[in-house]
């Protein structure tokens, strides 16, 4: 499933590093507390990423949810299906390849997706 890259307007290549930047950089605009990108890629046909996130508030999800959204609109991709919107303990914005969660403290803690997930490999942006 890997993606290798799509044409933006300008003609460059962004493939799913690139793009889990942008989403790591959109959450960390929001102060997303405590993200975590997983390469699941090995070990699941789901997606390539998991990236997982908090917000502190409801408020606070929907700003991160928000922003990546934004982000991922100016590089022209479209979101393939978002749940959790409405009651925000939970926000999953699945892109294809990178699926993103946005999670409450205590919907986190009660997932552990990080543990679920833990052949995952972790990854680290700069």
């Amino acid at each position: 499933m890997k993606n290798t890259g799509v044409n933006d307007n300008l003609g460059t290549v962004k493939d799913d590093s690139q793009l889990v930047k942008i989403i790591n950089d959109a959450i960390a605009d929001k102060k997303g507390i405590n993200t975590k990108i997983l390469d699941i890629s090995r070990i699941s046909s789901i997606a390539d990423y998991f990236i997982i996130t908090s917000g502190s508030n409801e408020n606070q999800i929907q700003a991160i949810a928000d922003s990546v959204d934004n982000a991922m609109n100016r590089e022209k991709r479209d979101i393939k299906s978002r749940e959790g919107f409405k009651n925000a303990g939970w926000v999953l914005m699945d892109y294809g390849s990178i699926v993103v969660h946005i999670f409450s403290g205590d919907d986190r803690e009660f997932y552990d997706l990080e543990r679920i997930w833990s052949d995952g490999i972790s990854v680290e942006v700069s």
